[in-house]
């Protein structure tokens, strides 16, 4: 069921993937580092913040449960098309929101048609590219959170800092519309699925989905992967300025060098999957990871090079570790139910981190001077999240690759 296309068309197909993620993580992002000016600006509690990032990811997975009605029985592009332009329009209802509730809705919005996207994308390069190869695609891919990190975020605290908040969602929704058109014009019709598919109703694949065991496997991987991050990635920001001591103007370094130094590896990270094996990659990338997720939330005022010494190596592993686990999820998915497998995937996704989100916006509380408490506490639960995911990973079969073992 894989449409062959030429290297040169290949090549656009990932880019203008991975620009369409950008956008979609750019918008989840600028949430994040917005926190200490959003948390006055509405005179909101930590876990209030933490609602309001948790809102995009959930809202995103109800959606992604609703689309498995639907995402088999449209061409790739077309669906692709349509979703892209709603999820500009919730975009952009953000940057004009004019209260928390009115935000609040708008992230909803934003929410539902992000998650989707982001599932039928991965969708597109699991129909599109051979397996062989599908480490360094997803590595292309994901340099859009690099990217995102290197030059969105930073930029987007700058112009939030000279012209208000809403100026970042304004401008990235329309960035959505530059590549949309890099869409429309590079995304081949992907119709191969509706002729190859067994007529079934859209539940009828849903139940067989969830009848494959080695799926269910994959959904518990991929939302102890989310989890591990996001008990701890929303509040960053806020610790960095509380208890660290960064200044407002310094906290876009953290995110730029984090994105530099992803955008590197990123590439890297995907020929290494490639080349010695996605599940081996995943794992050491997943046990490095661990000292920095538990390391961050210990700093004090170290200053901004120990900050960013740190925060580096938090971005490096956290991503790094993706670009493995996602084409592992994308391999593991029944190719003939890949678009179903990856939206229910990207509920799961989405579940997780809202959940992790609210979990860590709980766990961590204020003193009486304002700083961050028990931040480690949500780094606690993140890191026993990822060792459960090396442990599951690790008892996955990937289609196109060796089965494994039955166990004794």
């Amino acid at each position: 069921m894989t449409t062959t296309l030429t290297p040169r068309r290949e090549r656009w197909l990932l880019i203008t993937l991975a620009g369409i993620q950008f956008t979609n993580i750019l918008d989840f992002m600028i949430m994040m580092p917005l926190g200490p000016e959003l948390t006055t600006l509405f005179r909101i509690s930590d876990a209030q913040f933490g609602l309001l990032v948790s809102a995009y990811t959930l809202a995103g997975g109800a959606s992604g449960l609703l689309a498995c009605t639907y995402i088999d029985k449209f061409d790739r592009k077309h669906l692709m098309l349509v979703l892209y332009g709603c999820f500009a329009l919730s975009t952009l209802a953000c940057g004009i929101a004019s209260s928390y509730e009115a935000l609040m809705v708008a992230r909803i919005s934003a929410g539902v048609f992000g998650g989707v996207l982001s599932a039928l994308g991965q969708t597109i390069v699991g129909d599109v590219i051979p397996f062989e190869r599908r480490g360094r695609a997803m590595g292309v891919v994901m340099t859009s959170f690099s990217v995102s990190t290197v030059a969105g975020v930073p930029l987007g605290l700058f112009l939030a800092a000279h012209f208000g908040w809403h100026i970042p969602f304004i401008l990235i929704a329309a960035t959505c519309v530059v590549f949309a058109v890099f869409a429309f014009l590079t995304l081949p019709a992907m119709r191969a699925h509706l002729t190859t598919q067994v007529p079934a109703s859209s539940w009828t694949r849903i139940r067989e989905v969830m009848q494959d065991r080695n799926h269910l496997r994959a959904f518990a991987f991929s939302a102890l992967i989310m989890f591990s991050g996001f008990t701890v990635i929303p509040y960053i920001t806020i610790f960095m300025q509380a208890n660290v001591g960064l200044r407002a103007d310094e906290v876009p370094y953290v995110y730029l060098c984090g994105g530099v130094a992803t955008l590197i590896t990123a590439r890297w990270f995907g020929s290494l999957a490639d080349r010695i094996g996605k599940f081996e990659t995943f794992r050491g990338i997943a046990l490095v990871f661990l000292l920095p997720l538990i390391g961050l939330t210990l700093l004090g005022p170290v200053g901004l090079w120990g900050a960013l010494a740190v925060s580096t190596l938090f971005f490096v592993c956290g991503s790094g570790r993706m670009i493995p686990g996602m084409a592992m999820l994308t391999s593991t998915a029944n190719p003939a139910l890949r678009g179903t497998f990856m939206t229910l995937n990207s509920s799961v996704q989405s579940a997780a981190m809202g959940l992790a989100a609210l979990v860590g916006g709980h766990i961590i509380s204020r003193n009486a001077e304002g700083l961050v408490q028990y931040y480690w506490g949500a780094a606690l639960f993140g890191a026993v999240a990822s060792l459960l995911a090396v442990w599951v990973g690790g008892s996955l079969n990937l289609h196109h690759a060796a089965p494994k073992p039955p166990s004794p």
